[in-house]
Protein backbone atom coordinates (compact mmCIF):
# COMPACT_ATOMS: atom_id res chain seq x y z
CA UNK A 1 0.00 0.00 0.00
CA UNK A 2 1.25 3.23 -0.48
CA UNK A 3 1.88 5.99 2.25
CA UNK A 4 -0.34 8.49 0.62
CA UNK A 5 -3.17 6.10 0.73
CA UNK A 6 -2.71 5.42 4.48
CA UNK A 7 -3.30 8.68 5.32
CA UNK A 8 -5.87 9.48 2.01
CA UNK A 9 -7.88 6.63 4.16
CA UNK A 10 -7.51 8.69 8.14
CA UNK A 11 -8.31 11.75 5.88
CA UNK A 12 -11.27 9.92 5.03
CA UNK A 13 -10.61 10.50 1.53
CA UNK A 14 -10.95 7.17 0.00
CA UNK A 15 -14.41 5.42 0.28
CA UNK A 16 -15.08 2.06 -1.33
CA UNK A 17 -18.68 1.66 -0.80
CA UNK A 18 -20.20 0.86 -3.82
CA UNK A 19 -23.03 3.71 -3.41
CA UNK A 20 -20.21 6.94 -3.38
CA UNK A 21 -19.53 6.95 -7.06
CA UNK A 22 -15.93 6.76 -6.49
CA UNK A 23 -13.58 4.73 -8.85
CA UNK A 24 -10.93 2.55 -8.64
CA UNK A 25 -8.61 1.72 -11.37
CA UNK A 26 -5.42 -0.18 -12.29
CA UNK A 27 -2.60 0.99 -14.84
CA UNK A 28 0.34 -1.08 -15.94
CA UNK A 29 3.57 -0.13 -16.19
CA UNK A 30 6.68 -0.67 -17.60
CA UNK A 31 10.26 -1.67 -16.24
CA UNK A 32 11.27 2.27 -16.31
CA UNK A 33 8.48 3.14 -14.20
CA UNK A 34 9.53 3.73 -10.45
CA UNK A 35 6.70 2.92 -8.45
CA UNK A 36 6.94 2.23 -4.68
CA UNK A 37 5.19 2.92 -1.17
CA UNK A 38 6.32 6.77 -2.21
CA UNK A 39 3.95 7.24 -5.06
CA UNK A 40 1.27 9.68 -4.41
CA UNK A 41 -0.23 9.33 -7.85
CA UNK A 42 -1.23 7.84 -11.11
CA UNK A 43 1.06 9.33 -14.19
CA UNK A 44 1.16 8.23 -17.49
CA UNK A 45 5.52 8.37 -17.35
CA UNK A 46 6.74 4.85 -18.37
CA UNK A 47 2.89 3.12 -18.57
CA UNK A 48 2.68 0.78 -20.92
CA UNK A 49 1.44 1.22 -24.54
CA UNK A 50 0.23 -1.40 -27.47
CA UNK A 51 -2.33 -3.09 -28.68
CA UNK A 52 -5.59 -3.48 -26.60
CA UNK A 53 -4.45 -1.30 -23.79
CA UNK A 54 -5.65 1.99 -23.40
CA UNK A 55 -3.57 5.16 -21.27
CA UNK A 56 -5.41 4.95 -17.37
CA UNK A 57 -5.49 1.36 -17.60
CA UNK A 58 -8.74 -0.90 -16.89
CA UNK A 59 -11.83 0.30 -14.06
CA UNK A 60 -11.87 -1.96 -11.61
CA UNK A 61 -14.83 -3.64 -9.52
CA UNK A 62 -14.54 -3.22 -5.95
CA UNK A 63 -15.71 -6.16 -3.67
CA UNK A 64 -17.16 -4.74 -0.37
CA UNK A 65 -14.85 -4.42 2.08
CA UNK A 66 -15.88 -6.60 4.97
CA UNK A 67 -14.50 -8.04 7.93
CA UNK A 68 -12.80 -11.06 9.77
CA UNK A 69 -12.07 -11.29 13.31
CA UNK A 70 -10.39 -7.98 13.88
CA UNK A 71 -9.00 -7.63 10.16
CA UNK A 72 -10.95 -5.20 7.86
CA UNK A 73 -10.19 -6.00 4.15
CA UNK A 74 -11.32 -5.39 0.31
CA UNK A 75 -10.58 -6.86 -2.45
CA UNK A 76 -11.11 -6.46 -6.54
CA UNK A 77 -12.30 -8.16 -9.24
CA UNK A 78 -9.64 -9.68 -11.34
CA UNK A 79 -9.14 -7.79 -14.61
CA UNK A 80 -8.26 -8.71 -18.41
CA UNK A 81 -7.39 -6.99 -21.00
CA UNK A 82 -8.55 -8.92 -24.14
CA UNK A 83 -6.38 -9.38 -27.10
CA UNK A 84 -3.69 -7.23 -25.68
CA UNK A 85 -0.20 -7.06 -27.28
CA UNK A 86 1.65 -5.62 -24.37
CA UNK A 87 4.79 -5.87 -21.47
CA UNK A 88 4.15 -4.97 -18.27
CA UNK A 89 6.92 -5.17 -14.67
CA UNK A 90 4.09 -4.08 -12.47
CA UNK A 91 0.58 -1.69 -11.79
CA UNK A 92 -0.75 0.81 -9.76
CA UNK A 93 -4.35 0.17 -8.22
CA UNK A 94 -5.37 4.82 -7.99
CA UNK A 95 -8.58 6.53 -7.54
CA UNK A 96 -9.67 7.77 -10.69
CA UNK A 97 -10.45 11.82 -10.50
CA UNK A 98 -9.64 14.54 -7.94
CA UNK A 99 -5.67 14.18 -8.52
CA UNK A 100 -5.96 10.16 -9.25
CA UNK A 101 -4.44 9.55 -5.55
CA UNK A 102 -2.19 6.25 -5.68
CA UNK A 103 -3.39 3.15 -3.63
CA UNK A 104 -1.25 0.36 -3.86
CA UNK A 105 1.86 -0.93 -6.15
CA UNK A 106 2.13 -3.53 -7.81
CA UNK A 107 5.32 -5.71 -8.37
CA UNK A 108 5.34 -8.35 -10.77
CA UNK A 109 9.32 -9.39 -9.99
CA UNK A 110 9.76 -9.57 -14.08
CA UNK A 111 8.06 -8.59 -17.30
CA UNK A 112 4.38 -10.16 -18.60
CA UNK A 113 3.60 -10.37 -21.98
CA UNK A 114 1.09 -10.84 -23.82
CA UNK A 115 0.80 -10.50 -27.33
CA UNK A 116 -2.68 -11.07 -29.21
CA UNK A 117 -4.42 -12.41 -25.79
CA UNK A 118 -5.36 -12.01 -22.33
CA UNK A 119 -3.26 -9.85 -20.06
CA UNK A 120 -5.23 -11.13 -16.95
CA UNK A 121 -4.21 -9.49 -13.57
CA UNK A 122 -5.63 -12.04 -11.15
CA UNK A 123 -5.94 -10.64 -7.06
CA UNK A 124 -5.59 -12.95 -4.57
CA UNK A 125 -8.58 -14.52 -2.35
CA UNK A 126 -10.71 -11.77 -0.80
CA UNK A 127 -10.28 -12.71 3.19
CA UNK A 128 -8.56 -11.12 6.05
CA UNK A 129 -4.91 -13.18 5.52
CA UNK A 130 -5.19 -12.94 1.56
CA UNK A 131 -6.90 -9.98 0.27
CA UNK A 132 -5.24 -7.12 -1.21
CA UNK A 133 -6.23 -4.66 1.01
CA UNK A 134 -5.92 -5.67 4.56
CA UNK A 135 -5.81 -3.33 7.89
CA UNK A 136 -5.62 -5.61 10.89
Amino acid sequence: MCTSFKKALLDGEMDFSSDTGQTFKIALFTSSATLNATTTAYSTTNEVSGTGYSAGGNTLTVVAPTTTGTTAFLDFADTTWTTATITARGALIYKSGGGNPAVAVLDFGADKTSTAGDFQIQFPTADATNAIIRIA
